[in-house]
């Protein structure tokens, strides 16, 4: 009543925020500007992503989360005590708000210890940690309290968690870093080898989002503007879906593989389950044409692409929020003594 519960999911590409009774309120990426003459924070989020590869050398653009984790602890602290600002506004209370933040799995000791610290600098009063698929699985309605398996690939920006669920908790999981910004890069090198272009990360993402596919279909192309590594001049290339599925393919069969790995390690019992019920893709790199196809082809498992899959995460942790009692089991520290179960 006196105070606010917030739930962040933390991600290395965008950052999520739910507030209890309001839903999700912010969707930014996580990037912060940050003034190195006299070390203010410039932009945080969306107007810091639209100087990415366009500052000059004293002002740097920095993304603060690598590969799922805190890479520059002040920049992080700076970032949330926006966010959480920026919640407060929309519903103000008297006391600092509770706050459950999502991290990968195979997170260690010293990894979560830096996020419960950088949560409470940023101005929370109580700080909870969470697997980011454990609460994607929560945010999608999986029955992960019940005795069967589910199983949740939650493709984000850094990483990508696998994870079998069953009764509150991780059986077998495998933490891999194939995710998007690999993805971005692997469309970089391609450009840089092919075409002799020269592109950003940027460019990059845009043109996965717009024609990246993992399987044939109707043919797409699209502009790329760059610098031509022979003249050094801007130069303008079409480029087609094969040409992005090539670039792509083989980081995608890589992670097939963590999948395979995954479920060879897999309780049978709970792979009789997992036969009957599916697998789960959540994240941004869910969206990516064909990619549920593709997996299911695979591995012989029918594959679900989540409703919404860019928001299960904050989604599970306001459904936590909600019922805080019910699910603290899943939660990976008890808040006094911030130690991992």
């Amino acid at each position: 009543m006196f105070s606010n519960d917030i739930g962040i999911d933390l991600g290395t590409a965008n950052t999520l925020v739910y507030l209890k009774g309001h839903g999700i309120v912010i969707n930014e990426p996580s990037v912060v500007v940050v003034n190195q003459k006299t070390g203010q924070i410039i932009a945080v989020g969306a107007e810091a992503k639209q100087m990415l590869g366009r500052t000059p050398g004293h002002i740097r653009a920095v993304r603060p989360i690598v590969d799922g984790v805190i890479s520059d602890f002040e920049v992080t602290e700076e970032m949330l005590t926006y966010l959480i600002n920026k919640t407060e506004k929309i519903s103000k209370k008297f006391i600092r708000p509770r706050v459950i933040v999502g991290v990968p799995t195979g997170i260690t000791n010293v990894e979560i210890r830096a996020v419960e610290d950088a949560a409470r600098s940023a101005g929370a009063r109580e700080v909870y940690i969470i697997e980011e698929p454990m609460s994607a699985a929560i945010g999608i309605r999986l029955p992960v309290k019940d005795a069967v398996g589910s199983v949740i690939v939650d493709i984000g920006g850094g990483t990508t968690d696998v994870a079998v669920i069953s009764l509150s908790g991780v059986v077998c999981s495998k933490n891999l870093k194939i995710a998007g910004d690999l993805l971005n890069t692997n469309i970089v090198n391609y450009m840089k080898d092919e075409f002799k272009l020269l592109i950003g990360e940027r460019t990059a993402e845009n043109i996965k989002i717009a024609i990246g596919t993992v399987s044939e279909g109707s043919p797409m192309e699209a502009e790329v503007r760059g610098r031509d590594l022979v003249t050094g001049l801007p130069r303008q290339v079409i480029v087609t879906d094969s040409d992005i599925r090539e670039a792509i393919m083989p980081s995608i069969l890589g992670l097939v593989d963590g999948i395979k790995e995954v479920l060879e390690t897999t309780p049978p019992e709970l792979l009789s389950d997992v036969i009957h019920r599916g697998l789960v893709l959540s994240g941004g790199g869910a969206l990516l044409r064909g990619l549920d196809a593709m997996i299911q082809n695979t591995i012989k498992i029918p594959v679900y692409v989540a409703e919404d899959p860019l928001t299960a995460v904050a989604r599970g942790a306001g459904v936590i929020l909600d019922d805080f009692d019910s699910y603290k089991e899943v939660l990976l520290n008890t808040d006094d003594t911030s130690v991992p179960r």
